[in-house]
Formats: structure tokens, C-alpha cells, sequence
């Protein structure tokens, strides 16, 4: 499945620049194609600003290593035992660690079968958030470390801090709505800004149902992006 966008500039070279860097991947990952050449301007265009078109696809191996839709791996599921451990270590650590948050914060633990989740409450724990949701993500990977001490298989934690995931993934759905929309009008592709992978799959998922338009991850991270373009 090709992945194609169309760049504009003054010179070839600009045009080129300007798509690789939508793309955000170097020249050699793409196929270059000239739709408009500088050197070809006719006589009653010559007053008219210069536009140089360019077509930019991405090549088939880069497709397959960049695309959604590899298989997810699949979670190892715990014995009650490991499930109780884990259980205990982050109940431990967040009962010595809840007497630094403010007072009235509360939080819920509970036991899955890949590891446990975790729900903190305050409505005062914005730095705990971060911008887009950083901080918490950074705090849910030593979560996850220290929930798994004692144990030989991963255990996943998956944290939330006053309900922000759910308002977070209203709005990526939202962007996504909007992003789409904007695509199919003008029928050119967007790229969207570095996302985390849990970001990204929100709006690779909701997209999914939308016959319209397509989305592809690009990019290596921390600045891995999603293109939304026309369905071919």
C-alpha cells in the first residue's frame, strides 16, 4: 500500500525538503517524482509565482516497517501469585508515596491479569499529569518497574491521574474528526505532530472506521507521527 503526498516550493530542491521533512524520514526512503519542473513555464505563466510540484512516496519496505498494522504482541498473563505481588509492591510504594501528594489524595489498585491498574485522585495533581500526559507516562514506566521487583515475568501497569486518559482520548478523537474532514476536502494528506504510542493507536483505532481516509505511523522515536491521507 503506497503512501504518497504531493510538496511544493520555489526550487525542486524545496519541494523535496519540504515533503521529506512531512514525511520525516530522509531521501532515501522515498520515490521522487517531478510533477512540476521550474524549467518548464510558458509564456503567460512567466508573470506567475514559481511553484515547483513533487510527488514523494514512500518505498514498499519502508511502508511495511512504518505501517499500524503489525501484530501486537501478546501480554503474558501472571499466576495469582505474581498477580498478588505485584499487587502488594504498588500498594506498599503508593502508601509511603501518597504522604508527599496533597492531602485527601486518594487512589485504587486493582489486580489484572497482566499486572494492575492504578487511579489516583486530586483535582491538584496536574504536575503529576505533565504536558500531554508525559510526566504521568514516565511515572506509569516506574510504576511498572516496581510492581514487577520479585517477579520474572513483565508486569504491565497501566496508571491514571483524575480521569485524564478518558479526556485525552475524547480529544485526540476529536482531532482526528477534524483532521479527517480536512483531508477529505482538500484531498491532501496531513501529517500530525509526535505522538506516544498510546496516542497514536487512539487515533489510528477511531480512524479505522472512517472509509474515507488512512493512517500510517512514520518516523522513529520519540518523534514517531501519523499521517492522515485519502483512501486510494
Amino acid at each position: 500500500m503506497e503512501k504518497t503526498i504531493i510538496a511544493e516550493g520555489r526550487t525542486t530542491n524545496e519541494a523535496i525538503e519540504k515533503g521529506l521533512k512531512q514525511l520525516n524520514v530522509s531521501k532515501n526512503k522515498v520515490h521522487i517524482k517531478v510533477l512540476e519542473n521550474e524549467d518548464k513555464r510558458s509564456f503567460f505563466s512567466i508573470l506567475a509565482p514559481r511553484v515547483v510540484k513533487v510527488e514523494l512516496t514512500l518505498k514498499e519496505e519502508e511502508i511495511a516497517k512504518e505501517t499500524k498494522g503489525v501484530k501486537p504482541k501478546k501480554e503474558i498473563e501472571l499466576t495469582e501469585e505474581e498477580q498478588e505481588k505485584a499487587y502488594e509492591n504498588i500498594s506498599h510504594f503508593l502508601s509511603e508515596m501518597i504522604k508527599f501528594l496533597p492531602e485527601d489524595t486518594k487512589y485504587e489498585i486493582e489486580k489484572t491479569k497482566t499486572g494492575v491498574n492504578v487511579d489516583i485522585h486530586h483535582q491538584n495533581l496536574g504536575y503529576l499529569i505533565g504536558y500531554r500526559g508525559e510526566t504521568l507516562y514516565a511515572f506509569q514506566n516506574i510504576l511498572s518497574a516496581i510492581a514487577g521487583k520479585g517477579i520474572n515475568n513483565k508486569v504491565r501497569v497501566l496508571l491514571d491521574i483524575e480521569g485524564y486518559k478518558a479526556k485525552r482520548e475524547r480529544t485526540l478523537e476529536e482531532l482526528a474528526d477534524k483532521v479527517a474532514r480536512t483531508v477529505i476536502k482538500t484531498r491532501k494528506s496531513i501529517t500530525l505532530e509526535p505522538m506516544q504510542a498510546y496516542e497514536r493507536k487512539i487515533i489510528h483505532s477511531h480512524l479505522q472506521q472512517n472509509h474515507k481516509v488512512e493512517t500510517v505511523s512514520i518516523g522513529e522515536e520519540p518523534n514517531r507521527r501519523i499521517v492522515v491521507s485519502l483512501k486510494k
